[in-house]
């Protein structure tokens, strides 16, 4: 297929991220000598900025790491935990199960200690130095563009019920308008707090500096400002949860396609998800069915309901439960759960889950799942960082968080993480909400080697059509021969044949989203199968904003690419 934009190559370095400005303050980085994870915080931290209707500074960063002359992939969660003054009771009896919008779904921020973790062990340089170009940004502005003014225009009845938010994201009292400059001065005065506070220690060293900034946050004024508005508004969060929280570096999920070793987030994450899929999908021959055809995308889709039904049934933080991942990539438990899919007749709802500790491919009981009444999926949020610098040292990250469910704590610019969203308050269920317990994230950032060195980083935002589009997008480029720009552009579908992630867990039964230059004949082939269609506009950002950065074996060539259904770009050298 014919890309509507080049993909970008380089012989040294690449990065790929959620928008322009970002890739470009990252750029600056790998070109001023900084290594990848110098580039991806800097990143990532700046996204925290431009597109913080999707992302907050206090929010969630997973991140995967692959440091050069290693084969070893490293992941760091990214995510907060629930305070520990949280009782459960509140939510599964006296909320009807459901985790209401507001304070009280705030876990400890995750974000600002992954990428200062991230910078300290594995970067090179100063907080100061990776920080400057968001302070920049919340400073001095930049213009509102398309997909940000739509997002606050459309979240503003939900912003309008706290005067912080209403302050920070229309500060002319309504929705900003494209092109007019977009200030954050309470965020910038947070940053340049904990730079201050790192460059105050950066005599005694990078380190010194980097836990100052960590400090700043998580001991300091900004962590008690949190609190004090927390306290003062029937929130959980208190100085001791923030003192206690600690990133987690935990090995991730590795699967083998056609040589290719295939990286993903563990059960907190959904990695499980994408690999599983990826792992039943490879029992099939993909390219004799064809591109996109209606027996490719049916295959997928229902690999995903079975991926996903497992992801439900056994999948949470594996600090709390037992979570089966031998079990679920047994290649005998694969075989009997690929078994269930059928060529002719699509799942008209969630598939049973299978039970990996036995093998068995099915089990009986399980939650039982109402449809959902709202119309639509809950919109998308995230943003990803893709970065694999000239020595070969490979960062993704997907940082994440939105404003519309949470205030912005008054002065600071930031809203704690909200991922509470993410939870359920269903006792017994694998992502339960209990004290000191992470949530289940749609985050989804990947990584593959080949022969040990890196082959591909990529990552999308979306939702639970994360995993959907990355798998998409890796099987658009090593079964058929695109290229990451058109790996990438490709049309592409998304099952909702599931509980969703977010509050309130919709589920949709059957349901199959197409985005529109997909043939209206390949539709009715499917509809003929049994899934429900829905119709997605062309280029709809519903369908997510994947960012690649792809190294070819022989060569060392790098290629970038970043998706046009968001402001996301790539650059290369």
């Amino acid at each position: 297929m014919d890309a509507h934009r080049p993909v970008i190559m380089g012989t040294r370095h690449a990065i790929a991220s959620g928008h322009y400005f970002a890739s470009q303050a990252g750029f600056e980085i790998l070109n001023g000598g900084g290594n990848a994870i110098d580039a991806g915080v800097t990143a990532g931290l700046a996204i925290g900025v431009l597109q913080s209707e999707f992302v907050n500074i206090a929010g969630i960063a997973p991140i995967m790491i692959r440091l050069a002359g290693s084969d070893t992939v490293i992941t760091i969660d990214g995510v907060g935990v629930w305070p520990r003054s949280v009782r459960p009771e509140i939510f599964i009896e006296g909320n009807n199960q459901h985790i209401p919008e507001g304070i009280q779904r705030t876990l400890t921020p995750g974000a600002p200690g992954s990428w200062l973790y991230a910078l300290e062990k594995y970067g090179t340089m100063r907080f100061g130095d990776v920080v400057a170009a968001a302070i920049r940004f919340a400073r001095d502005g930049f213009p509102m563009y398309p997909q940000m003014a739509r997002n606050i225009a459309s979240d503003e009845g939900s912003l309008r019920r706290w005067p912080s938010s209403v302050k920070t994201y229309m500060p002319k009292g309504r929705p900003p308008q494209v092109g007019e400059l977009f200030q954050q001065p309470d965020l910038a005065k947070t940053l340049q707090y904990m730079a201050d506070e790192a460059a105050a220690r950066d005599s005694d060293g990078r380190e010194a500096g980097i836990r100052a900034a960590y400090d700043a946050f998580y001991k300091g004024d900004i962590a008690k400002t949190i609190t004090e508005y927390h306290r003062e508004n029937d929130g959980f969060l208190t100085m001791e949860d923030l003192a206690a929280h600690r990133p987690r570096e935990e090995p991730p999920i590795r699967v083998t396609f056609r040589g290719i070793d295939v990286f993903g987030f563990g059960p907190c994450a959904s990695g499980p998800v994408l690999t599983q899929a990826l792992m039943l999908a490879d029992g099939f021959d993909l390219e004799g069915m064809g591109h996109n055809s209606p027996a490719y995308i049916h295959t997928v889709a229902e690999a995903m309901k079975l991926a996903f039904a497992d992801r439900d049934r056994h999948c949470g933080d594996p600090e709390f439960i037992d979570v089966p991942l031998e079990g679920m990539f047994d290649q005998a438990y694969l075989k009997g759960r690929r078994e269930l899919i059928e060529s002719d007749k699509a799942w008209p709802e969630l598939p049973p889950a299978g039970d990996p500790k036995t093998g068995a491919p099915t089990t009986e009981g399980g939650h039982v799942f109402a449809p959902s009444l709202n119309p639509d999926p809950p919109m998308g949020d995230t943003s990803a960082v893709c970065v694999v610098d000239g020595d070969g040292n490979a960062f993704v990250a997907t940082p994440s968080d939105i404003p519309r469910d949470t205030p912005v704590i008054p002065g600071t610019g930031i809203c704690p993480s909200s991922r509470g969203s993410q939870s359920w308050a269903v006792e017994g269920h694998a992502a339960c909400l209990a004290p000191g317990k992470r949530p289940r994230l749609s985050s989804n950032p990947m990584m593959a080697l080949k022969g040990g060195e890196p082959y591909m980083v990529w990552a999308t935002p979306g939702s639970d059509v994360q995993p959907q589009a990355t798998l998409q997008v890796f099987l658009n480029h090593v079964v058929f021969g695109m290229d990451i720009q058109e790996a990438i552009e490709a049309p592409r579908f998304a099952t909702y044949s599931f509980p969703g992630s977010f509050e309130p867990h919709d589920y949709y039964p059957g349901r199959l989203n197409l985005e529109a230059r997909i043939p209206r004949e390949t539709g009715d082939a499917l509809a003929a199968l049994g899934h429900k269609i829905e119709w997605w506009p062309e280029w709809i950002f519903r369908a997510g904003g994947v960012c690649g950065v792809q190294i070819d074996p022989e060569t060392r060539l790098r290629s970038a690419g970043g998706d046009p259904r968001r402001p996301s770009y790539a650059l290369g050298w």
